[in-house]
């Protein structure tokens, strides 16, 4: 009842959302000179940037996959795929993507992979993930300031704030996989703090879930140090699959005709509100996305086609990601652990 009742918010969160996006975005905007920019536009150049999604989503399968493998356990690539999918689909309906994983944990069960297996490979899928933006980010930090100044010093304070929770986050993962013994010193220590605040009832049962979640950091120290090449490997998987989907904006740009930005601003600029945004608690950073994008891509497509862009551009970097996901998670529910069941 209580998943029934979280995942009921999820979905009224979702349209909330989406429908004061759509009010922000069009507010006084001409609809129909926008649909009739957007019936210009060659969609022989768009059919790449579905590719890309597909590519994104194919790449998760591709880590999963191989990691299972490393594992010894053998799953079909066409499974790993539909894994994927439902992470992604219940990422992108669920604020800061915090839906993803329990779902794909759902699912493996369903196949027979241990809990434990699967926390370990999803738990090294999102230190990889998040750990490329962090690359990107601080990247820029460092060695960007001309390109921060240039293209994007308007927003530049959200782009440090995303970055910031971007390397919080993977410190703080990195931290309680390396050091579990100091991780769990400082949750207890945290913990206390917050019950004395009365910000936090007094539970015994925290502390045997804090101490069941260590354990599991702990498998994946061990792992990881056996396995330094495996990490390598899935980072490099990681950053060709994100800058895959970032890539889909800069078919959007060549679908209008338009030339003299080259790709690798345009999908830098993508990689920025990805950077940004990923953290804040918005499913698919719906909204602050847009806003994003209208501040610094209006030098890219120009006034007149900056909305028309941006539509594309979301278009296929989270609603067709979404609808693919959502496909394919529907199959997922009627194939996933079915010839098990069918066995038993």
């Amino acid at each position: 009842m209580e998943n029934k009742k979280k995942m009921i918010f999820n979905v009224f969160f979702l349209f909330l959302v989406f429908a004061a996006t759509l009010y922000g975005v069009f507010h006084g905007e001409d609809l129909s000179e926008i649909a009739e920019i957007l019936k210009t536009v060659n969609l022989y150049w768009l059919l790449p940037g579905v590719a890309c999604v597909i590519i994104f989503i194919w790449g998760e399968s591709i880590i999963i996959f191989y990691m299972m493998h490393t594992l010894g356990i053998h799953l079909k690539k066409w499974k790993c795929f539909l894994f994927s999918s439902v992470g992604f689909f219940f990422s992108c309906i669920t604020p800061s993507a915090t839906g993803g994983q329990p779902a794909q944990i759902y699912y493996m069960k369903k196949e027979k992979i241990p809990i434990p297996v699967s926390t370990l490979v999803l738990m090294i899928v999102t230190i990889t993930y998040k750990m490329v933006l962090v690359v990107i980010g601080l990247g820029l930090m460092i060695f960007g300031r001309g390109f921060i100044r240039t293209h994007m010093y308007d927003i530049r304070h959200i782009f440090y704030l995303g970055t910031g929770l971007n390397v919080f986050c993977v410190a703080s993962m990195l931290l309680l996989v390396f050091h579990p013994v100091l991780a769990r010193s400082i949750l207890v220590k945290g913990m206390e703090l917050l019950e004395k605040m009365h910000l936090m009832r007094y539970k015994s049962t925290r502390i045997e879930k804090l101490n069941a979640s260590m354990d599991q950091y702990h498998t994946t120290a061990v792992y990881l140090k056996d396995h330094i090449m495996v990490l390598v490997n899935v980072f490099a998987i990681t950053l060709f699959q994100r800058f895959a989907l970032f890539t889909a904006t800069w078919f959007v740009y060549k679908a209008f005709g338009l030339s003299g930005t080259n790709a690798f601003v345009i999908i830098l600029l993508q990689s920025v509100i990805s950077v940004s945004v990923d953290m804040l608690p918005l499913p698919g950073g719906m909204g602050i996305s847009e806003k994003l994008f209208s501040m610094i891509f209006e030098p890219v497509f120009g006034s007149a086609l900056l909305i028309p862009g941006m539509i594309l551009s979301r278009g296929l970097g989270y609603y067709t990601e979404l609808l693919i996901s959502a496909i394919f998670t529907i199959v997922a529910n009627f194939t996933i652990g079915r010839n098990l069941r069918k066995k038993a």
